[in-house]
């Protein structure tokens, strides 16, 4: 099917500023939409109020407009400029609400504006709590109990005829704000008034708890022709009641059965099918293993932060694809990576995502996770193993820890560590290691934490290392050491060395990582000690070349204006003539997409693995 091309000029919204639940993922979204229509002759107009990303540096869209995101202001633009089509689903839930309102308002009619992508019509049955379940319920699939309020004592009501626990979400929120858990009546007279309150539409989900479910959660793009892919299919660690913001994610599948993946994907192309996606979608399950049973917890029928993570971790650019079907092409008439869109990418490698709290600075606040988002940004790493991706994960989140070792720990008794891992917080993964270190039965972890017992066992398998460690120093015990993904400080730390000794260990006996790419046809490494350090990625030497630092994870104080500057040294590198390669573990961000530098390497930010690139 050929572009659209009786529109020229696309109005692109964005995401505004920085927020918890709305991070450096809308950045790269909006300017993959923005190099796509370029790509593609459009003019581009594009609204934000965010200085500090490059979607609004001036080398991205014909004319850039600095201005609130809201009705009045947007409506004022939308009039003076008269775009063909508009182009809100890159824009987090910013930019759909922002469509949503600009359509009610007739804003859109008036001017003869076309919205691209999925239609508003369909938006509104995935965002509505009250439409989506009627929706679900229509085509099949399972949802849990659940009523619509708009009151306090609607909630209430409803609370007490599903019975308790239940969980409250809001409508048309960033981030499950405003929505959490309730165990009682004063629960749910709080968590009310707050979802009520910030819910745009005044509405709340009262909906029967299924915390401790396993969630998994599928990126699916879908053209106008009905062609549907499964770009990424990833499992939380955490089980159901951790917002998936805030959860520890593996990509692909681990303890999917082939069966039970079968059904969730075809749930998931189902779902997409008939709300009429044209672009990419986020849908997301609670399964029990035990039984195959499972339930639709809530679909984004927008890009997420999820979607840039299953960006990063198959090199698919969502963003970029679902632009391009909004204008009416087809996915198999989008180049991908040397291949065209409708081939599903492969994983044959381990993706973890870890996510980047801001509790080293609010050390007052409470830490329990829940359906409200507190993550401020996430890191991605790749390995060949869970264990690998695991440790690398932990020393890319820059907290202090090149291992998942908490030495305070150590010196806590079991019932407080008991106490601990009950809870869902940041740190819990830390617990969890200090009871397997002494020897805490995998299947009384797994009660008290509801994590998967495969999961446990692999943690289990970084303690039996350890141990290892502390018994004897041998080349061999620092060979398979590394393939697990130790780094040479933590081993330094183990057998009283510094981290160079180490290094001059491994320099001695030539125990050196491999670079592997992440897809053939394009320049992403991810480094791993499980192959030959021959394989390494070719060299370069007949031109000059610089190394970029990314800045990691979002957090307080260090945001995406970081990631300008690295995407702009890199342009400036380039231009002069050298080759520019950037070393990175944000998954979020414009600087590690594949066609930003001439190489890239999606590795921790930590001295040892820098050197080894």
């Amino acid at each position: 099917m050929p572009k659209n091309t009786e529109i020229k000029k696309i109005m692109v919204i964005g995401s505004g500023p920085i927020v918890i639940g709305q991070a450096a993922e809308f950045d790269y979204a909006g300017t993959q939409a923005c190099i796509a229509l370029k790509e593609e002759g459009y003019e581009v107009i594009l609204v934000n109020s965010n200085p500090a990303t490059i979607m609004t540096d001036t080398n991205m869209a014909d004319k850039v407009y600095l201005e609130p995101l809201d009705l009045e202001h947007v409506a004022r633009i939308v009039r003076k400029e008269r775009p063909d089509a508009l182009l809100c689903n890159l824009g987090g839930q910013t930019g759909l609400n922002l469509g949503m309102q600009l359509h009610k308002k007739g804003v859109l009619d008036e001017c003869r504006v076309k919205v691209l992508g999925t239609d508003l019509a369909g938006v509104e049955k995935a965002e509505d709590r009250k439409l989506f379940k009627e929706f679900c319920i229509e085509i099949g699939e399972p949802v849990i109990e659940s009523h619509i309020a708009v009151t306090v004592e609607e909630a209430m009501e409803a609370a007490h005829t599903i019975g308790f626990p239940v969980v409250l979400r809001p409508a048309f929120t960033l981030g499950g704000t405003g929505g959490g858990f309730a165990y009682n009546d004063a629960d749910v007279d709080r968590i009310a008034r707050s979802a009520i309150s910030l819910s745009p539409v005044g509405q709340v989900l009262v909906e029967k708890s299924i915390k401790g479910m396993k969630e998994v959660e599928f990126e699916v793009v879908r053209d106008a022709k009905d062609k549907c892919v499964v770009v990424c299919g990833m499992e939380n660690v955490d089980p159901v009641g951790v917002h998936t913001g805030d959860s520890i994610v593996v990509a692909p599948t681990f303890t999917i059965n082939k069966k039970d993946l079968k059904m969730l994907r075809e749930s998931a192309v189902n779902i997409v099918r008939n709300v009429g996606i044209v672009g990419g979608c986020n849908v997301q399950y609670g399964l029990c293993p035990e039984t195959s049973k499972y339930f639709v917890i809530e679909i984004n029928p927008r890009l997420s932060r999820s979607s840039a993570l299953a960006s990063k971790a198959t090199a698919y650019p969502i963003a970029r694809v679902a632009t391009k079907l909004a204008l009416g092409l087809t996915l198999d008439e989008i180049q991908v990576a040397g291949t065209t869109a409708d081939i599903e990418p492969v994983i044959n490698y381990v993706v973890a995502k870890f996510p980047r709290f801001p509790f080293d600075k609010f050390v007052q606040a409470d830490r329990k996770l829940s359906t409200q988002m507190k993550a401020t940004g996430e890191v991605m790493s790749i390995g060949e193993s869970i264990e690998e991706a695991f440790l690398k994960a932990v020393r890319s989140l820059e907290v202090g820890y090149s291992h998942l070792y908490k030495k305070e720990m150590s010196a806590w008794s079991h019932n407080e560590l008991v106490e601990f891992v009950k809870v869902e917080t940041d740190e819990r993964i830390f617990g969890i290691m200090e009871m397997l270190r002494r020897g805490i039965y995998i299947g009384e972890i797994h009660r008290l934490t509801a994590w998967t017992v495969f999961f446990l066992e692999k943690l289990n398998n970084i303690a039996q290392m350890e141990e290892k460690l502390k018994k004897g120093q041998s080349v061999e015990l620092l060979k398979q050491a590394k393939k697990m993904g130790f780094s040479d400080e933590y081993i330094g730390e183990v057998w009283g060395k510094t981290f160079a000794q180490v290094y001059e260990m491994r320099k001695a006996n030539k125990i050196y990582p491999a670079f592997k790419k992440v897809r053939n046809g394009i320049e992403y490494y991810y480094s791993s000690y499980v192959g030959i350090a021959s394989s390494q990625a070719p060299r370069n030497d007949k031109k000059k070349k610089v190394v970029v630092l990314g800045s990691g994870p979002v957090r307080i104080g260090q945001g995406v204006e970081f990631d300008y500057s690295t995407v702009h040294a890199v342009w400036a590198i380039q231009a002069l003539g050298y080759e520019a390669i950037i070393i990175n573990n944000n998954p979020e961000t414009v600087s590690t997409d594949y066609t930003t530098g001439d190489k890239l390497y999606f590795e921790p930010l930590a001295f040892e693995d820098v050197m080894n690139v």
